[in-house]
C-alpha cells in the first residue's frame, strides 16, 4: 500500500461547509441519549454585610448546582446563577473525564489532516485505554489475540467506531460521507507519520501500538474480561450469491477472544484483519451492523475510483446485493448481520440477537419505505396502512409523520429533513402557519422540496401535515420504483418539486433490489404458480367467502368514526387442513375514511356492527407475510402450495363516534344529528309529503331514523356516490323493514325504499319530481363549485316541491372547539376575523365550511335563479344569540307546477345504479 502513502492531501481537498458547534449537553446526548440524567439543585447562600457596629446577614442571589449521572460516571458542577449554565458545566466536565474530543470548529483539509494524526496517536495512548470509549474495548479485547496480532485491531474498526476520526476524514474529503470505506486509506496514511509509536503492515490492514502497554494495565483489563462469561449471539448470514438462502448462525464468543475474529471465522477467514463494518442499521442508537471481509484491493479500487485515477484493481468476491440494500453501502462477498460490539454504555461486550425474521421484517421487506415504517410501529403488517391524511394526535394511530420521515432519512443515509414554518399571509401571523419541507442528501444537496398550501393554527400541525404530504408521495413512488428519470415529474403534484434526480434515483435503485431478493428465494415463481392455477382466482376487491356472524347490535362504523377490532390472519391451503397463524392483534383502532387500513379490511368492518365477527379470505401479500411470520422456512413451504391464501378473522369490539359528532355531543342534547332529523320530520309532517329523496344519504342514518316516526311517506329514495355507505344502509334498512311485527314499522306507511348509487350533480329522471328532498350535512364534503352545481341541478331538474339543505355554520366552531368566543361580542371586525380563521373545519373530510353570510348568499341566489322561495333556520344554538345556529338550514319551496318546468328533449339521462330495493308487497 506504499503508493497510497504518496498521494498528496491536495488531491482530495474540498470546500467544507461550516457547521454549528455542538454544546457539551448536545455531545453528551449524542453519546448517551436518555442514559444521561441531570439533577439540578438550588444552593442557598448568604452574604454578610459589614456596617459600623453591625453584622447583617443578607440573602444572596439564587444559585444552582447540577449533578450529571452517566452509566459509569457521575460529576457535580460548580454553582451558577442559571440552571442551564450548571447543566452545561456538568456536561463539559463529563466530556473531559471521558476523553471525548468532538469536532467543535470548522477545519480546513490541512487542519483536519493534522488533527487526524493527533487523534490516531491519542487513541493508542494509555489514557485513552482507561476511558469508556468503544475503541478502548476493542483494544483491550485485542490484547488477548495471539502472536503478532496481539494488541492489533483492524484499521476499519478505528474508522467506524470513532466519530471524530470519521468527521475528520469527511473534512479532508467529503466523499467519505457517501463511501465510508475510504476512511481506512486516510488512517493508514496518518500512521506513517506516527512510525515511532504505531505499527501497521503493507500486507494487512491492522494497527497496533509499537511499544506494549504497561503490564499492570494489561492485567487489569484481563481481569475485567475474565468476569464475562462466554456468550452466544444469534446472527444472520447473507450470502453474496442470490441463489443461496439467508440463514441463521450462532456466534460463540469467549471472553478471552476478540469477537471480530469469531465473525471472521464464520465468514471463512482466519482473523479479522480485513473485516469491514457497515454503518448502524435502523435506529441511530442500534449496534446492528453488517460485517464482511473484503480484500485489500477492494479499498484501493474504491480510493482510486474516487480520485478519477485510471488504476483499477481486480479483486475476488462478488457484490452482495441484499446486504448492500440493507446498509446503503457497497458490500462485497458474504456478510454477517449481527448486533454486537463495545459501546459507551459499559465496558462489557454488548449483544442482542438478530433473527432471520427480524432480517425480513425490519430490513428487507418493510423497514425502508414510509408505509413499512408505519406498519412496524403499529405492529400490524397485514392490516395497517399509512393514512392518507393527518387529522389530530387523538385520531392518529402509530408513529407520527415527522418521526416516520426522520427514520426514513436515517435508513437511507440522508440528512435530517429541514422544516421551515412561516406565518400564513392570509391571517394573523400569530395564529396560522405553513410549513415548507426540504429533503437533503448527506452532502446537503437539495433532493425534494415539499411546499403545501394548507395553513394550520399550530406549528406542529403544519410540520406533521407537510411530513405526511411528502411521505405519501414517497410511498406512492416506491410502489413504482422503476419510473424512468424523465417521467419523475409526472408522478409529483404541485406541492412537490424534485431537484436532484440522480440522488433520488439512487435511493430508488437501492429499493429496487428488493425484487431481486424475493426472486432469490423464488417467491416470484411461487406467485406465478398461484396465478397460473385457473381454478383459484380472487375477486377484484380481494375478498372471498365473506361470512359475518352474530346479532346486529345497531352500533356501526361510519365515515370518521374510530372502530376498534381484534383480528387474526392465517395462511391456509384450500382443500387441506393446514392453517398457519401469521399475525394476531387484540386491540387495533383506526379511523374510517383515511386509508389507515388495507381497503378490504375497512370494507368488511363497514358492514359489521359491534359484537359481530367476520371471516373471509383474500389474496396474498408476500412481502408482509414474511415480515410477520415467526417461521419463514415454514411459511415458504406453505407458499409453495398451489392454492394458498390468507384467512382473516375479525371481531368488531367497539366504535367511537367521529370527531365532529363527539364535539357536538359534548354540547348538545339531543345531538345535532338527531335535531337535524327532527327538523326534517317536522317539514315532512307540515308538507304532508308522500315521497322523499335523500341526497347524499351515506349509511342511511336519516332514512333509518325516519322509520321510527309516523309520517305520510310512502316512498323513500336515497342516493349516494359511496357504494360502501349504501351497502351499510341497505343492511340496516333491510333488517328494520323485514321485521313486520315491529311496532315502529307498523306505524309507518312506507311501501317502497330504493337506494341508488350515483352523483347528485347528474340528472336522472327517476329522481324527478319528489314531494320533498333532503340534503343534510352533505355539500361541505364537495368542492364549492360542485356544491353550487348540485344546487342548480336539484332545483332545475330534480325539482322537489321542498328541498331542505343543512351545512355547518363555520362561525359556531369557536364554541365547539372551545375557543374564546367572547371576542365576537367586542364588535372589532379584525378580532372577529382573526378568531374565526384560527378555527379548524369540524371534519377533516370537509372541503369548505360557510359562515352565515356566505350560506345565505348562496341559497338566496340559487332560489332567485330557479324561482324558489327560501327560508333560513337551523338547529343547535339560536338565531338571536351569537354565533347563531351550529347547523344552518335553508328550506327551498316552489309554488309552480312541474308542467311549467318539464325536462327538455335531448337532456342527458344519467343512469343511476340500483344497489338495493324493498317494497311492502314483496
Amino acid at each position: 500500500m506504499s503508493f497510497l502513502m504518496e498521494t498528496k492531501i491536495e488531491d482530495c481537498r474540498r470546500v467544507v461547509p461550516k457547521k454549528p458547534t455542538l454544546t457539551p449537553k448536545a455531545i453528551i446526548h449524542q453519546n448517551f441519549g436518555t442514559k444521561a440524567s441531570y439533577t439540578v439543585e438550588e444552593v442557598k447562600e448568604s452574604r454578610q454585610t459589614e456596617c459600623p457596629g453591625l453584622s447583617i446577614q443578607k440573602k444572596g442571589p439564587c444559585l444552582y448546582r447540577c449533578t450529571l449521572q452517566l452509566p459509569e460516571l457521575s460529576v457535580v458542577s460548580g454553582t451558577f446563577s442559571k440552571k442551564k449554565d450548571a447543566e452545561q458545566c456538568a456536561a463539559e466536565m463529563a466530556i473531559e473525564k471521558l476523553g471525548i474530543h468532538p469536532v467543535t470548529d470548522e477545519f480546513t483539509p490541512e487542519e483536519a489532516w493534522g488533527s487526524l494524526v493527533a487523534r490516531v496517536s491519542y487513541i493508542f495512548s494509555e489514557n485513552f485505554l482507561s476511558s469508556l470509549h468503544p475503541l478502548s474495548g476493542h483494544i483491550g479485547a485485542a490484547l488477548w489475540r495471539k502472536g503478532d496480532l496481539c494488541g492489533s485491531i483492524p484499521i476499519s474498526v478505528v474508522a467506524v467506531y470513532d466519530a471524530k476520526i470519521s468527521s475528520l476524514c469527511k473534512c479532508i474529503n467529503p466523499e467519505v460521507e457517501s463511501n465510508p470505506f475510504l476512511a481506512p486509506s486516510y488512517i493508514t496514511r496518518a500512521i506513517t507519520e506516527l512510525s515511532g509509536s504505531l505499527v501497521t503492515s503493507e500486507q494487512h490492514l491492522w494497527i497496533r501500538k509499537q511499544n506494549p502497554y504497561p503490564q499492570d494495565i494489561i492485567e487489569t483489563l484481563k481481569e475485567q474480561n475474565d468476569l464475562q462469561e462466554c456468550i452466544q449471539v444469534a446472527a444472520v448470514r447473507i450470502p453474496s450469491s442470490v441463489e443461496e438462502s439467508v440463514e441463521a448462525v450462532t456466534l460463540h464468543i469467549s471472553s478471552k477472544e476478540y469477537y471480530l475474529d469469531i465473525i471472521a471465522n464464520e465468514l471463512g477467514f482466519e482473523d479479522a484483519v480485513n473485516v469491514l463494518i457497515s454503518r448502524n442499521l435502523g435506529r441511530a442508537s442500534s449496534e446492528t451492523r453488517l460485517f464482511f471481509a473484503a480484500p485489500k484491493s477492494y479499498l484501493m479500487d474504491q480510493y482510486f475510483k474516487l480520485l478519477n485515477r485510471k488504476e483499477t484493481y481486480h479483486f475476488e468476491g462478488s457484490p452482495n446485493v441484499r446486504a448492500s440494500y440493507l446498509s446503503g453501502q457497497d458490500i462485497i462477498g458474504d456478510a454477517i448481520l449481527a448486533s454486537v460490539g463495545y459501546t459507551w454504555r459499559s465496558r462489557d461486550l454488548f449483544n442482542e440477537d438478530v433473527t432471520v425474521q427480524s432480517y425480513y421484517r425490519c430490513g428487507m421487506l418493510v423497514g425502508k419505505t414510509p408505509g413499512g415504517i408505519y406498519k412496524l410501529s403499529r405492529e400490524a403488517m397485514l392490516t395497517a396502512e399509512l393514512p392518507s391524511r393527518f387529522t389530530t394526535r387523538a385520531n392518529w394511530r402509530g408513529t407520527l409523520p415527522r418521526d416516520i420521515l426522520l427514520t426514513f432519512c436515517r435508513q437511507h443515509h440522508l440528512s435530517e429533513p429541514v422544516f421551515s414554518t412561516t406565518p400564513s399571509n392570509a391571517v394573523s401571523e400569530s395564529e396560522m402557519f405553513k410549513c415548507e419541507l426540504k429533503l437533503l442528501s448527506k452532502r446537503e444537496d437539495l433532493i425534494i422540496k415539499c411546499s403545501p398550501e394548507d395553513s394550520f393554527k399550530k406549528q406542529n400541525d403544519a410540520i406533521q401535515n407537510a411530513s405526511l404530504k411528502l411521505l405519501s408521495w414517497l410511498n406512492k413512488y416506491f410502489k413504482n420504483i422503476l419510473v424512468p428519470s424523465e417521467k419523475l415529474d409526472e408522478t409529483t403534484d404541485f406541492d412537490i418539486q424534485i431537484y436532484s434526480r440522480n440522488t433520488f434515483q439512487g435511493i430508488s435503485a437501492c429499493q429496487s433490489l428488493r425484487t431481486g431478493q424475493l426472486n432469490a428465494i423464488e417467491l416470484d415463481k411461487i406467485l406465478e404458480s398461484i396465478c397460473a392455477n385457473a381454478s383459484y382466482t380472487m375477486p377484484e376487491n380481494g375478498v372471498c367467502s365473506l361470512k359475518i356472524g352474530g346479532p346486529d347490535s345497531g352500533v356501526c362504523p361510519c365515515n370518521g368514526s374510530l372502530p376498534c377490532i381484534s383480528y387474526s390472519v392465517s395462511l391456509t391451503v384450500e382443500g387441506e387442513n393446514i392453517k398457519e397463524m401469521i399475525e394476531v392483534c387484540n386491540d387495533f383502532e383506526f379511523e374510517v375514511g383515511v386509508g389507515a387500513v388495507i381497503s378490504y379490511v375497512e370494507e368488511v368492518v363497514m358492514q359489521m356492527s359491534v359484537g359481530q365477527s367476520a371471516y373471509f379470505t383474500t389474496k396474498l401479500l408476500p412481502d408482509f407475510i414474511f415480515a410477520s411470520a415467526d417461521d419463514s422456512a415454514k411459511i415458504m413451504s406453505l407458499l409453495s402450495s398451489k392454492k394458498c391464501c390468507m384467512e382473516y378473522e375479525i371481531r368488531l369490539t367497539k366504535v367511537a363516534e367521529p370527531l365532529e359528532d363527539r364535539m357536538e355531543q359534548a354540547l348538545f342534547s339531543p345531538s345535532l344529528s338527531k335535531q337535524r332529523v327532527e327538523f326534517a320530520v317536522r317539514c315532512i309532517l307540515e308538507s304532508h309529503a308522500t315521497t322523499l329523496l335523500d341526497f347524499g344519504c351515506g349509511s342511511g342514518s336519516l332514512l333509518e331514523a325516519l322509520l321510527n316516526y309516523s309520517t305520510s311517506l310512502e316512498k323513500i329514495v336515497g342516493v349516494d356516490v359511496s357504494q360502501k355507505g349504501l351497502i351499510r344502509a341497505a343492511k340496516v334498512l333491510n333488517s328494520k323493514l323485514a321485521i313486520s311485527s315491529d311496532a315502529a314499522v307498523k306505524q309507518t306507511n312506507v311501501k317502497s325504499v330504493i337506494l341508488y348509487e350515483g352523483s347528485i350533480t347528474k340528472f336522472g329522471s327517476r329522481l324527478h319530481g319528489f314531494d320533498i328532498g333532503t340534503c343534510l350535512e352533505v355539500i361541505e364534503h364537495m368542492d364549492e363549485d360542485q356544491a353550487c352545481l348540485f344546487g342548480d341541478v336539484a332545483l332545475s331538474y330534480f325539482c322537489p316541491r321542498i328541498l331542505v339543505v343543512s351545512t355547518p355554520n363555520f362561525e359556531y366552531n369557536v364554541v365547539l372547539q372551545k375557543s374564546n368566543a367572547t371576542h365576537l361580542e367586542l364588535g372589532d371586525e379584525s378580532d372577529e376575523k382573526s378568531l374565526l380563521q384560527s378555527c379548524k373545519f369540524r371534519n377533516h373530510d370537509h372541503k369548505f365550511e360557510w359562515t352565515r353570510e356566505q350560506f345565505e348568499q348562496w341559497a338566496s341566489d340559487l332560489g332567485a335563479r330557479h324561482d324558489y322561495k327560501v327560508e333560513f333556520s337551523g338547529v343547535g344554538g339560536s338565531a338571536d344569540v351569537e354565533p347563531g345556529f351550529a347547523s344552518q338550514i335553508a328550506v327551498f319551496r316552489r309554488e309552480w307546477t312541474l308542467e311549467d318546468n318539464m325536462v327538455k328533449e335531448g337532456d342527458i339521462e344519467y343512469d343511476y345504479n340500483v344497489v338495493w330495493e324493498w317494497n311492502s308487497e314483496n
